[in-house]
């Protein structure tokens, strides 16, 4: 199954973590009643992701806000102490945005995003897209088909809102 418009996002937990070490974090209870957008990474650190994906979310968490979205979050297949201090190195913390960790790729695997480049060491990572999910819906859904984030950057996710 991929994931596309209209589908109820599955159940998945992912790991976060807190002052007091790693906790699970339920994706249901962030969606629920709410209006969350949600980007994928396939590496925390890497190039694309680093100087490029993530500060475009950075740059437009505001603009997002303003659209009424409650919550954006970002998610990639690694841990989450690296989650962590990723989310330091970017300013993600510090913007608001919060970053999950897929530990495992069960999530990535249960929408259908699972990409392998092992020419630089990724193996069952998280494909690059970002979406709009309103109550636990997909009502946007841009999946990166380049090498780049142009599809998938927050300026273009908040284009089509």
């Amino acid at each position: 199954m991929t994931i596309a418009v209209g589908d109820r996002l599955p159940e998945a937990n992912f790991l976060v973590m807190t002052d007091q070490g790693p906790a699970t974090v339920s994706l249901a209870e962030k969606t629920k009643g709410r209006k969350v957008v949600i980007f994928a990474v396939p590496g925390a650190f890497s190039t694309t992701c680093h100087v490029a994906h993530m500060p475009s979310f950075i740059r437009t968490k505001d603009q997002f806000a303003a659209k009424g979205v409650d919550e954006i979050i970002c998610v990639a297949v690694n841990d989450p102490f690296v989650m962590k201090m990723w989310a330091e190195a970017t300013g993600a913390d510090k913007a608001g945005i919060t970053c999950l960790s897929d530990a495992d790729g069960s999530y990535a695997k249960a929408l259908g995003q699972v990409m392998e480049a092992p020419v630089v060491g990724f193996y069952g990572r998280s494909k690059r897209y970002a979406m709009l999910v309103e109550d636990g819906v997909v009502t946007v859904f841009h999946p990166e088909t380049t090498r780049g984030c142009e599809i998938s950057s927050g300026e273009a996710l908040l284009d089509d809102m």
